[in-house]
């Protein structure tokens, strides 16, 4: 097994075990964490490199569940007031416990079939949120996870995977955009061309702010509740989705670094900042199923926001601004 940025939360001895075990029904997740163990340590080596400094690593434990039962735990990666990042964290999780009533609610609001008042789960993924200092480098997020849900019937629908990825620039570079999509579209069509178009229009109706009549960023892809494919199709389309962030994402940040930049760029930048703080405290479902979880890890959640945001009263943007705003307001295909 390669190195980690920290040790598994599982222990290595039984994640090696359901590993080289296909016919395990511990297999998959044993893969899926050991995956994304290794994304995390692959993307936090690149982010050191190009901050000149080794991001934090901080492996924390949840406190067992009332039956003594564990509760599973998480590693963040966070660089923090850095000269290229402002903020960037790479966290994976892999948590064990009992849904909460307003999690079990989410989940039926979107066709799951929950019958018991106390559901068993285990949720693993990989969250990254990257908020760079230079305006022109723009932010990017994605997340991709894999739920399990214990105690109901044996069919399919006890999994799913979901995830997806989206750029959130302060000022429009098409370039960028198009840079971007087509990393996530290469991605998509290697399993089934109907996915980037399918996802990508799902990540605009999601990561759209409805208070404000515009979308948070230029967009990507987003799906949930992947649960009509093998789960080794799952599988293999999570590793596609989130190895395409070293050339969608670290490309643009390399190609932007030595962008010159003024003031009156730096507090556009906050405000659209603002924005992004506004999309995942109001609608976010991660954020919100993270608050929701007994005894959950508010630093671990609330690592997605920046360090600094602004709202303005009555901003009045300038013309490159708003060329950005028309984008937001309208989205566009890229590829």
């Amino acid at each position: 097994m390669e190195k980690f940025m920290a040790e598994p939360i599982t222990s290595m001895v039984e994640l090696k075990e359901h590993f080289s075990n296909p016919d395990s029904p511990r297999n998959i997740p044993a893969r899926m964490e050991l995956y994304i163990m290794s994304l995390q340590k692959r993307l936090c080596d690149e982010l050191g490199e190009i901050e000149g400094s080794p991001l934090t690593v901080d492996r924390w434990i949840r406190d067992p569940e009332p039956d003594g039962s564990p509760g599973g735990g998480g590693i963040s990666c966070i660089a923090q007031d850095g000269t290229v990042f402002e903020k960037a964290g790479v966290n994976i999780s892999v948590v064990h416990g009992t849904l909460s009533r307003q999690a079990i609610d989410q989940m039926k609001s979107r066709g799951k079939e929950i019958f018991a008042d106390s559901v068993r789960f285990t949720a693993m993924g990989i969250s990254c949120v990257i908020h760079p200092i230079n305006p022109f480098i723009p932010t990017v997020h994605f997340n991709y996870r894999y739920f399990e849900i214990h105690g109901e019937s044996e069919d399919k629908s006890n999994w799913w995977f979901g995830g997806g990825t989206d750029l959130t620039p302060t000022y429009l570079d098409r370039s960028d955009a198009t840079h971007f999509h087509s990393a996530l579209k290469t991605a998509c069509d290697k399993h089934d061309v109907s996915y980037y178009p399918k996802f990508k229009k799902w990540c605009d109706e999601y990561f759209y702010i409805k208070h404000r009549g515009e979308s948070r960023g230029v967009g990507g892809i987003f799906f949930d509740d992947m649960d009509y494919v093998t789960a080794e199709e799952g599988l293999s389309f999570i590793k596609s989705s989130g190895d395409a962030v070293f050339p969608g994402y670290i490309t643009l940040v390399r190609r932007h670094l030595k962008d010159t930049f003024t003031e009156e760029n730096v507090q556009w930048r906050l405000l659209r900042r603002g924005r992004y703080v506004e999309f995942n405290l109001v609608y976010d479902r991660g954020t919100k199923f993270g608050l929701y979880t007994p005894n959950c890890r508010v630093e671990s959640i609330l690592m997605s926001l920046p360090l600094n945001a602004r709202w303005e009263y009555m901003n009045e943007p300038g013309p490159r601004e708003q060329e950005l705003l028309e984008v937001l307001r309208s989205p566009i295909d890229w590829c």
